[in-house]
């Protein structure tokens, strides 16, 4: 299993130095190198701190879900699982964190179908809390409404239908007539009421603040490289881009957004007047204190929850006939 996700994480690795150095090709490869030289390094602690304090308000979102749905599991368990989901950070969508699930499964023996809902629940928070920020810049700055209503729209959709009991059990009710989905209709009811609980409007809003906090800090974090440059923005400007690039690059499901987020941030940046090496430079040290130090974190993590629990097993739960 940890063979299979370091396979992956080193071919997306492949796939963004190979984006980066087109993008530095692209900018001048040496204004680009001569950009990293003006940056105060001394600021990358404080960097990294506002990343990993993104991390730990998402923990408590995750750790809050889990007694939502009445999942009993020590604070240390429950953290443990939710930093050693952070190396799927790199799938589409962070999709692969359902691996948070078949872990909780291992410690505790809850079926995945009632945890995994969790995952879904944070996306739909994320995406709601990042549109919030990305809104009210859209219209300051008239960029990129469509993108970021359109997205509204989808999710608020979305969660409409699942708050809807009679709607959403009718529609897994027509589903379960379908011979391949026979089998999982048990697993689908019991996902469904996981999802109705987590979306219900007190843990809904309480979420969302929370999501709101912990991405405002890799925002700021933001904000702060960019002052570092000696870019002249505020931090609305520099919440709306971070915002907004990520939206781009979360709904095309390319891993972590690769490419999609880089380019936008990029664009962004030069949009306002700012030499593409910086924007290049900006655009890199971003990533790496957020992305892929998320990763690195991940993989931290994954080391030392298989020393305290042994290999991670990824195994199907038996159908319900």
């Amino acid at each position: 299993m940890l063979e299979k996700i370091k396979r992956n994480i080193f071919i997306s690795l492949g796939i963004a130095a190979v984006i980066y150095l087109a993008l530095a090709l692209y900018a001048d490869y040496e204004s680009v190198v001569k950009s990293f030289a003006r940056f105060n390094w001394l600021f990358l602690p404080l960097l990294l701190l506002l990343s990993y304090l993104n991390y730990t308000a998402r923990f408590v979102k995750w750790d809050y879900y889990l007694n939502t749905v009445h999942v009993k599991i020590s604070k240390k368990d429950s953290y443990a699982i939710f930093m050693s989901g952070l190396i799927m950070s790199v799938t589409p969508g962070k999709m692969g964190e359902l691996l948070k699930a078949y872990l909780v499964k291992q410690i505790t023996g809850v079926p995945i179908s009632r945890t995994a809902p969790i995952i879904i629940v944070e996306r739909i928070t994320d995406f709601i809390s990042l549109i919030l920020l990305a809104l009210i810049g859209a219209y300051i700055f008239d960029y990129g409404k469509p993108i970021v209503l359109g997205t509204a729209f989808f999710f608020l959709g979305v969660t409409y239908l699942i708050s809807h009991r009679k709607l959403a059990l009718s529609i897994i009710e027509y589903a379960g007539k379908f011979k391949i989905l026979k089998k999982h209709l048990s697993r689908m009811h019991d996902a469904y009421e996981s999802s109705y609980l987590l979306l219900q409007p007190r843990p809904l809003f309480l979420m969302i603040i929370v999501s709101l906090f912990s991405w405002f800090f890799e925002c700021f974090g933001f904000y702060i490289i960019l002052r570092n440059f000696d870019i002249d923005i505020s931090v609305l400007w520099a919440s709306f881009v971070y915002a907004f690039a990520t939206i781009a690059g979360a709904i095309t499901m390319l891993p972590g957004g690769l490419g999609v987020t880089d380019g936008s941030l990029t664009y962004l940046i030069s949009k306002e007047g700012v030499g593409l090496d910086l924007a290049v430079a900006s655009t890199f040290i971003i990533r790496v204190v957020t992305l892929w130090f998320a990763v690195l974190v991940g993989m931290v993590s994954v080391l030392i929850y298989q020393k305290r629990f042994g290999d991670i097993k990824i195994e199907p739960e038996k159908q319900t006939k």
